[in-house]
Parts: structure tokens; sequence; C-alpha cells
């Protein structure tokens, strides 16, 4: 990729990222915004707000058919690649100048990195960004290197990082490998039945811990260029050990189990750790895509390559060539010659939602854009098995994934949207739509878990011992069911004509159960309960409820009760830790759109939240047809690992727009699940 997909000049203005943890956000003024419109003029605003909004996303569909947005997280995915790079000996100086650009424009003026916009400084992203610019030649006495050091220290240094960020230093003997958690490769040789195996943990950590496991075992320490004393709080005193919880609890437990290990990994019979290793390596190499990544994400392919490179596979080896390829495809060039990584790339995704809002917005369904993007779609159809047969073993594969190749991994929230997307489209070909749709929503309904809820990736995914673990320090490992997916899959088979099939009825009525009292619903892949809300009550409508329905009201109440002065809606982050940012934040394009597809679901379409709503929305849209976005309202890990989707703040502002000025949308099917699903 060559330069930016969403037309931006370059990274974030640092000074606008320095907020404290203490102050609230502020709304960014957008660049060039049209008068607000007078109360009479609300819809024919909206109308054109919406026809320049849909020339706007035309513009941007690929000749192939498929939209794609920017995937920004934070400077860890930079910084990590460049210690890839250092520790298999392939550093390129463009790129690592390049790289180094894009570090040091995210820093804030206190010296630190956060991991979303606006956010607060975070330990480990602020470590190794700081390693990464003495990877790039920045020397420690630099005042802005100086400024990051001295806050490092002050929170306790290295050995305060997480376990993910100690494990990377390792690897250049900046820490001691047995002072990390152990994870040993036999882990691979577990059965499903054990309580703790690789398939209790959720695919994205599945992919990450076994390339781990195999690194843990060789513990390889390559020779540092440079020393880290200025990021330790007192390097000749060792790290205090962390005292031992009471036996008879979990965390007591998997503290003396990490020891064991510890101890396993000094006796373990050489024949059968070189068997586990060997076994991991093949289960990864399996789980290679064709394009060379891994699931389609940045993380395992990075550690994919260091495990296999541990044992044996020279960097011109088919397998480690076409993987170190694939991670150039996550680099985003800008403007200005810095280089960011994505974790990940969403062109499924977003095609599926920029489709839907195309035609809520009233472009007509078989124009020739959405017949191109139907095609696509059709032609990204997963039908093979992957992991997720592991737990339904009898189920017949369909369904689509994230990424443009992610074969493996396919997900139960895109397969939802895709069909709500292809639904909308009036294709020359019909049955191809019909065979496709019958495939996916079969599949979707068969990775129903035990509960009645639907997970992201697979089903009854919810072991209550991956996260336990002292290596588990960051983010989600496990992947239970979450109101936002459960409502997209609930409002796809509404839409399929299967609103009272005994599957959605479960679904329904575990949407109802997991309300909090409050009216809303927490967003687990999105920011978060503005995010979840707006996910489940466009289902529950479609699905038959009324909006009269008390749970319905409730979330129109809570909506309305947190909308921002300025007619918008937004949420920090911080929702996810702190109560009182739950519903509160700058306002936003894709959150305000999200609270209003739910208050117009509800049929709130001429009340005066909306209005104000709409109003914000037309009042802060760009000339080109855009929205400006700097916050990151996507969720990877709550809290722990945030995104911002740049296409989230066109595809959702125009499905709102287009809904406000057109009505809901209405296209009920006769059923396209087989009979028995």
């Amino acid at each position: 990729m060559t330069a930016t997909t969403d037309g931006s000049t370059g990274a974030l203005d640092p000074r606008a990222a320095s907020a404290t943890t203490t102050t609230t956000p502020t709304t960014p003024t957008p660049p060039t915004s049209p008068a607000p419109p007078a109360a009479g003029d609300v819809r024919e605003a909206a109308a054109r707000a919406a026809e320049r909004s849909i020339a706007h996303l035309l513009e941007r569909q690929d000749a192939e058919g498929w939209w794609k947005g920017d995937l920004e997280t934070n400077v860890t995915m930079d910084a990590e690649d460049l210690m890839l790079r250092q520790f298999l000996g392939i550093q390129d100086d463009t790129i690592t100048r390049a790289a180094a650009l894009h570090i040091r424009g995210e820093q804030r003026a206190d010296g630190t990195w956060a991991t979303f916009y606006g956010g607060p400084g975070e330990l480990s992203a602020t470590v190794e960004a700081y390693v990464a610019l003495r990877l790039a030649g920045d020397p420690p006495d630099a005042p802005h290197m100086a400024r990051a050091a001295a806050w490092i220290r002050e929170r306790g240094g290295i050995a305060a990082a997480r376990v993910f960020t100690r494990m990377w230093l390792a690897l250049f003997g900046w820490w001691k490998w047995e002072d990390l958690p152990e994870l040993p490769p036999e882990l691979i040789f577990l059965p499903r039945w054990f309580p703790l195996n690789i398939y209790d943990f959720g695919c994205w950590a599945r992919q990450t811990i076994v390339p781990l496991t195999i690194v843990s075992a060789k513990r390889p320490v390559r020779p540092a260029p440079f020393a880290l004393d200025e990021l330790h709080t007192d390097p000749r005193v060792p790290r205090p050990s962390k005292p031992l919880a009471p036996v008879g609890t979990w965390e007591g437990a998997f503290q003396r189990l990490d020891k064991a290990l510890h101890v396993y990994h000094r006796v373990a019979p050489r024949r059968l750790r070189k068997a586990a290793m060997n076994t991991a390596a093949r289960w990864i190499i399996e789980r290679q895509e064709n394009d060379g990544c891994w699931g389609g994400i940045q993380p395992p392919a990075v550690y994919s390559l260091i495990a296999l490179h541990l044992l044996g596979y020279d960097l011109e080896h088919p397998v480690m060539r076409t993987g170190l390829e694939s991670l150039d495809r996550f680099a985003v060039w800008r403007e200005d010659g810095a280089r960011m990584i994505e974790a990940c790339q969403s062109p499924v995704w977003d095609t599926c939602l920029a489709t839907i809002a195309l035609v809520d917005a009233g472009l007509r369904p078989d124009h020739p854009a959405l017949v191109k993007a139907a095609d696509w779609m059709l032609g990204e159809e997963i039908v093979r098995p992957g992991d997720w047969a592991v737990q339904r073993p009898g189920l017949t594969p369909g369904g689509w994934a994230f990424e443009f190749h992610n074969d493996t991994y396919p997900d139960i929230d895109d397969t939802a949207e895709v069909i709500l997307a292809l639904r909308r489209v009036k294709h020359p070909h019909p049955e191809q739509i019909e065979a496709a749709v019958r495939r996916g929503a079969n599949w979707t309904v068969g990775m129903q878990s035990r509960d009645g809820g639907w997970a992201a990736f697979d089903a009854d995914n919810t072991s209550p011992f991956p996260n336990r673990l002292p290596f588990c320090d960051f983010g989600e490992v496990i992947d239970p069911p979450s109101a936002d997916v459960t409502a997209h899959v609930v409002e796809m088979l509404a839409h399929e004509g299967k609103a009272h099939h005994p599957r959605t009825r479960r679904g329904i009525e575990w949407l109802l159960a997991e309300q909090e009292a409050n009216g809303a619903w927490f967003g687990r892949w999105g920011v978060n309960y503005v995010y979840g809300t707006g996910s489940v009550v466009p289902a529950l409508t479609a699905a038959g409820l009324p909006g009269s329905h008390p749970a319905i009201r409730r979330a129109v109440s809570w909506l309305e009760s947190v909308q921002n002065d300025d007619g918008g809606w937004g949420e920090d982050l911080r929702s996810y830790r702190e109560e009182e940012w739950i519903g509160h934040g700058a306002s936003t394009a894709s959150q305000t759109a999200w609270a209003l597809m739910a208050l117009l679901a509800a049929g709130e379409r001429d009340s005066q939240a909306v209005e104000r709503g709409v109003r914000w929305l037309t009042a802060t849209q760009r000339e080109d047809g855009s929205w400006d976005e700097p916050y990151f309202t996507g969720t990877g890990f709550p809290w722990d690992f945030s995104i911002n989707y740049h296409l989230y703040r066109q595809v959702f502002p125009l499905t709102a727009l287009g809904r406000y000025v057109h009505g809901e949308p209405s296209f009920g099917r006769s059923g396209a699940l087989d009979k028995g699903a």
C-alpha cells in the first residue's frame, strides 16, 4: 500500500492527544461546516447531506468493488515491527525512518504515548515506542526521549510493563526470560476436553499463544545494540517477587502452576519438547493464509515468523518469505513520509457496511457500484472448515471473515452484516445471492452458544481459565457471546423471515436479559454502551418488539439522557473502566449515528432528540461529504486495544441520515434457513 485509503495526510497532531486523564474531551472543530438548518429544513438538510455522503462514498470504492478505510490502533504495532526486523536482521533504513516519523508524531506533550486519541499515557506503549526510537537512532538524552524515560521510571520502569512488552525486550537481553510467566509448547498436546487447551482461547489469542510457546521454550537472546538502564527504576536492584496469593484462590493456584511450569522448563524431556514444538510449528503452518499472513491480523504473523525462524526456517523458506511479504501489506504510507502499521484490515466489514448505508440512503439497489460490491462479497465467502469446527464439527461451512485473506477464522458479525447487505442489492443473478445467504445463515445459526447468544468467532468459548493465567495480562483472551454480535445476528434472522424461529427467540431472550439497569447494552466491539444500544434496539424492533416495549423505552430514555448539549452523542473509551464516562464523551459522527439508528428504530423519528442529532450530523459534515473523527470508536479489547475505523465516520452517519429521510429498511424474507437448522 503506497498511500492512505481515506485521504488523510499524516499522523494526528501530537498536541491534540495530550489530554490528561481527568479532563473531559472536547468536541473537535470540523474543518468546514455548513450552517445548521432551520427547524423546518432539517429533513431537506439531511437529504442534501446524504446525497453528498453518497457521492463521497462512491468515489472511494475500489475498482474491484470493495471499500476499505484505514484501521488505526497505536504505535506498539510500529514499534514491534521494528523490533521484529532488528531480531531477524532485516532492518531497512527507509522503513525505519518512516516508522520513527510516525511514532514521534504520536508522542504526547508529556513524553508518553497513549493507546487512543485523547487518552492517558500508557506504560507499555511508551516503553515499546521508546525502544523503537532508540533503534531508529534517537539518542536517550534528546528532550523527547528523556521525558519518556523519566515518565517510565516514575511508573515502575520496565518491570511494571505487561508480559508481552517484557517478552519483546527479553529477545534482546533487556529482560530475563526466567522472570516471565511460562507457557510450554506441550500445551499443543492437551486434548479438547482438558480444562485448559489451546481451543479454550479466543482465536486471536490462540493464534498468538501457539507460536509464543515456541519462543518461550527457546528463550532466544540476540545481541542488543544498546543498554536500556535508563528505563529501570534501579538496574542494580532485582525486581521483588510478587507475594503468592492464598492457595485456595484461583490467583494463588495459577501462580503456583506458573512456578511449577518454570521447574518443568528445566527438566522437560527433550524428545517430548521437540515433538511439541514441531507439532506447534505444523499447526502454525497449516493456518498460514494464501497471502502469507495468519488470520489476517498482524500480531500472530509477527510471532509466527519469530517462532518458525527459531526452529530453523531460514528467511528464504517459502513460509517465511511469504509471511514477511504479507507484513508489508499492513503498512500505510502517509504523504509526509510516515509509515503506520495496521493491526488488521477491514475490507469485508467496510464493504458490507457501505452497501447497507448506500441503499438505506436511497441509492437504487441495482446501481452498478452495489452490484460490483455484491460480486466481490460473494467471492469472499468461506466454504471450508476452520478452527470453529473444533466446537461445531458437523456444521456445514458458510460465512465471511473480516479481512482480505482469512479462511480459517470467518466471523459471525461479518457474516450477519454481509447477509443484510447482499439482501439489499438487486443482483442480476439472484440465485447466487440466495445460495450464499442460505449457507451463511445456516452457519450462523449453528454457531449459537448454549446460552442463546452469539460470539464473534467461536461457539461456547467461555472457559474461565485462560484469563487467569499470569501470561495473559493484556486484553481479552476468550470469546464469549456479546450483545452487539447477537443483535446483528437477530436482525439478520428477522430480515430473513425467521423472527419467530426458536433460535432467534433464544437470542432475543438473551439480549433482554443482558440489558443494563440504566437501559443500555454493553458494547464489546464498539465504544461502548452507545454502540451496544445502537446495535440492539434496531435488532429487537426488526424482530417484532414494539417501540412501546419496556426494554425499548428504557433504551430510549438512556440515549436521551446522555445526548450532548451540542446535539450529538459520544462515549470515551474510559467508560470501559470508569463508570462516570459511560455514555459521555465528545460528540462523534459514528456514535451519533448509532444513537440515531436506535432512536429511529424505536419510532422516535419526530422526537426532539432525533432532530438535534440530525442537526449535529448535517452541521458537522465537511464540504466533500465526509465527517472528521479523530476519536477511537472501535474496540479490539475493551480498554486495552482500541481502534479508529476510518470508514465508520462515513458509513454510519450515511445510514442514520438515510433512515431518517427514507424510513426504516423493510425487506422481509420467506426464510433462507434449512429445515431443522
